[in-house]
C-alpha cells in the first residue's frame, strides 16, 4: 500500500468534509481515498462498509456532480473501501468552494489562482477573456500602427495592413469578441493606460552595487507591444556599457551584452509573464543581471525540455501571436537555443534560467573587464562605485517610481514575500502601505534624529534585518533622510514622512 502522497489519502472513517478532498482530487490529477486506514497505514476497518459504499457515493453526485469508484476491500479479516477520483475536465467546487490537491494538501483557490484555475480548465487563456469597461476609445492608434509597421517590415503581415482601421486589425487578431468586446490582450498590447485596468504589468529596473544598496531605478509602463523597445533604449542609455575598440580606422562601440540576445530575453519575460502577477523585475550589477517574471513553467514541459528544443506552449496565446506577427519572435520554441547560440559567439557564458518564486529568472553574466578598481570603466550613469550606503540615490524616470515597494528594492529571496507580508501596493505615493515596524521607526525618529540600529532594534524588540528593511523602504520612499556620515548623522524625517503619522 503506497504512502500518502499527491494521489492518495488514508482516512480512519469516512466524514462528510471528506467530500472537500473529492473535490480536490478531480480539480487536479485524481486518486484515492482509503477508509477504514490510518495514516500510519494501520487498519481498523469499518463495521457499516456496505451501507457507506451505497451512501457515500450518493454524497459525491449530489453535493459534486461526480462519480467515483467506491471498491471495498478484505485484510486480516477487516474491511475497509477504497474510492478512485478521477480528475475532471471541468471546475468542480463543493457548497461553491473550489478545492485543488496540491502535494499531499487539500488548497482552496481563491483570486487569481481560481481564475487561472477555472480558464485552465475550460482551455482558455487569461488574455482570451473580455476586459470589462475596455472600449476603442481606450486603444492608442499609434500603438497599432507601430505593430503594423513592424508586422509589414517583418514579412508577417501584407501591405495592405497599413491601409485598415484599427478596429480590423484588432478583429483580425482576435483581439475583439463578437459582441466587439475588447480581450485581456488589446488592452495590455496597444491600451493607451493599460494600468487603469490591470496592475503591476510595469518593467523595473534597477541598478545594484550590491543586494541592498540601490543606486538608481526607473519603471517602464504602458503598452506592453513598444515595451522591449522602451526598455532597451534606457538599458543602453543608463545601465549597460559600450566598450570601445578600433578595427582598423573603424570605431566599434558594441553594447556589452548581444543585443538581439537580450531584446528576446527581454520579450520571453513580457510576452510569457503571469498576467496578472508580479511586476517584471530587472536587476544590474556589476557582474550580472537579473530578471524575472511571474509565472511558471507550462503544464506538461519540464525544464529539461524547456532548455532544449521543444513546442511552443505560450501561456497567453494572442499576445505571443501578435509578438509573433510583429516579428520580434520565432513561434517553434528555438528561442533559448538562439539566445544561447548568440552569448557564446560573442564570447560570453550563456544565461542561466532557474524556476523559482513562482516565475522564470535568467541570470546574465556581464563581461569581464568592464569595473576596474575605481569603478566602472565607462558606465554612463553611476561613474565610480563607492562602498557602504549611498545616501543620495538618484531617481531617473517616472516621478513616482520611488513609491513601488520591496519587489524591487528587497533581495532576491525577499522580492515576492516581502511583497505578500508587510502588505504593501504596488501604485503611486499614497498607494503604499507602511507596517506597524516601519510607521513606530519613523516614530521613533521623530523623537530621536541620532538613534541608531541597535538602540531601535532594543527599544522596539525586532531583529535587525527587521529595521534594516524598514529603513531602507523609508529611505527609498523620500519619508527619512540620513544627514551627515553614517557615524556622526543624524535622521531627518521629511514633510513626507511626518504626515505618515
Amino acid at each position: 500500500m503506497n504512502d500518502e502522497s499527491q494521489n492518495i489519502e488514508y482516512k480512519r472513517s469516512w466524514s462528510d468534509e471528506y467530500l472537500k478532498w473529492v473535490c480536490g482530487f478531480a480539480n487536479a490529477q485524481g486518486g484515492k481515498i482509503f477508509i477504514g486506514i490510518d495514516d500510519d497505514k494501520t487498519i481498523y476497518g469499518l463495521t457499516d462498509s456496505h451501507r457507506q459504499m451505497e451512501d457515500i457515493p450518493n454524497k459525491i453526485v449530489a453535493f459534486l456532480g461526480i462519480v467515483v469508484d467506491v471498491n471495498l476491500h478484505k485484510k486480516d479479516g477487516k474491511e475497509y473501501l477504497e474510492l478512485i477520483v478521477s480528475p475532471s475536465n471541468v471546475p468542480i467546487s463543493y457548497k461553491g468552494i473550489f478545492y485543488y490537491r496540491s502535494g499531499a494538501t487539500k488548497q482552496e483557490l481563491k483570486g487569481a489562482a481560481l481564475q487561472q484555475f477555472i480558464l485552465k480548465k475550460m482551455g482558455r487563456s487569461w488574455d482570451e477573456i473580455v476586459c470589462e469597461g475596455a472600449k476603442l476609445e481606450h486603444i492608442d492608434d499609434e500603438a497599432v500602427a507601430y505593430f503594423v509597421r513592424k508586422g509589414i517590415k517583418a514579412g508577417r503581415l501584407p501591405d495592405s495592413a497599413a491601409d485598415d482601421s484599427t478596429e480590423t486589425i484588432l478583429r483580425n487578431l482576435d483581439l475583439m469578441d463578437d459582441d466587439g468586446g475588447l480581450r485581456n490582450a488589446a488592452i495590455l498590447l496597444f491600451g493607451k493606460r493599460p494600468s487603469k485596468f490591470f496592475t503591476c504589468i510595469e518593467f523595473k529596473i534597477g541598478r545594484f552595487h550590491n543586494d541592498v544598496d540601490l543606486r538608481n531605478q526607473d519603471i517602464i509602463s504602458g503598452n506592453i507591444i513598444q515595451m522591449a523597445d522602451k526598455v532597451m533604449e534606457i538599458l543602453d542609455s543608463k545601465y549597460l556599457i559600450r566598450p570601445i575598440h578600433y578595427e582598423g580606422l573603424q570605431r566599434i562601440e558594441p553594447l556589452e551584452i548581444p543585443e538581439d540576445a537580450l531584446r528576446e530575453i527581454i520579450f520571453n519575460a513580457i510576452i510569457h509573464k503571469e498576467y496578472p502577477g508580479y511586476s517584471t523585475q530587472m536587476r544590474v550589477y556589476n557582474d550580472m543581471i537579473w530578471l524575472w517574471n511571474s509565472g511558471g513553467l507550462p503544464d506538461g514541459i519540464t525544464f529539461e525540455q524547456f532548455m532544449g528544443a521543444h513546442s511552443s506552449c505560450p501561456r497567453n496565446r494572442l499576445i505571443a501571436r501578435a509578438f509573433y506577427l510583429a516579428g520580434f519572435i520565432e513561434s517553434w520554441g528555438r528561442g533559448i537555443g538562439k539566445i544561447k547560440d548568440e552569448f557564446v559567439a560573442n564570447g560570453l557564458e550563456a544565461p542561466v534560467y532557474k524556476e523559482e518564486m513562482g516565475g522564470m529568472s535568467v541570470y546574465i553574466t556581464r563581461r569581464k573587464g568592464l569595473f576596474g578598481e575605481n569603478g566602472p570603466v565607462n558606465d554612463p550613469v553611476n561613474g565610480p562605485v563607492n562602498e557602504g550606503v549611498n545616501d543620495g540615490v538618484k531617481i531617473t524616470g517616472n516621478k513616482n517610481i520611488a513609491t513601488d515597494d520591496d519587489h524591487i528594492n528587497d533581495h532576491v529571496n525577499d522580492t515576492v514575500n516581502d511583497g505578500v507580508n508587510d502588505g504593501v501596493n504596488d501604485g503611486v505615493n499614497d498607494g503604499v502601505k507602511w507596517t506597524r515596524n516601519e510607521l513606530r521607526i519613523l516614530d521613533e525618529m521623530v523623537h530621536n534624529n541620532d538613534i541608531t540600529y541597535i538602540e531601535l532594534q532594543t527599544k522596539l524588540k525586532i531583529s535587525e534585518p527587521t529595521v534594516r528593511r524598514a529603513i531602507k523602504r523609508l529611505r527609498i520612499n523620500m519619508m527619512i533622510v540620513r544627514e551627515g556620515s553614517d557615524k556622526s548623522g543624524h535622521w531627518y524625517v521629511t514633510e513626507k514622512g511626518k504626515e505618515m503619522l
